[in-house]
């Protein structure tokens, strides 16, 4: 499975974005999928993963009252919806396949990632 992003750019704070992820190679509604994000300087940060149907299966606190998980198995694409955006959420965003492991959630599969900028 190989996962692309696509739907990033540029913002002002409190605008919004909606990020997408497509899949080839296998079909894309056989997976959980979950989306993280790397700001400069900083680690990896999980932020959504949701399940083969559709279900949330997890959010972030840090953006649960501003982002939201979805997915289109017809159309074979997973979003993520981000609202009230601010220079916090600027990073490159990356979706991947997505579980619950020991301690959290696990993510593989990484794609590219496509990268979000918020201006003041």
């Amino acid at each position: 499975l190989q996962l692309v992003e696509t739907g990033g750019g540029l913002v002002q704070t409190g605008g919004s974005l909606r990020l997408s992820c497509s899949g080839s190679g296998d079909n894309l509604e056989y997976y959980a999928i979950g989306w993280s994000r790397q700001a400069p300087g900083k680690g990896r940060e999980n932020l959504a993963c949701v399940n083969n149907v559709g279900v949330t299966a997890f959010l972030a606190d840090s953006v649960k009252d501003r982002f939201t998980i979805s997915r289109d198995n017809n159309k074979n694409f997973v979003y993520l919806q981000m609202d009230n955006l601010n220079s916090g959420d600027t990073a490159v965003y990356y979706c991947a396949t997505c579980w619950a492991g020991v301690q959290g959630y696990d993510y593989d599969d990484w794609g590219q990632g496509t990268q979000v900028t918020v201006s003041p």
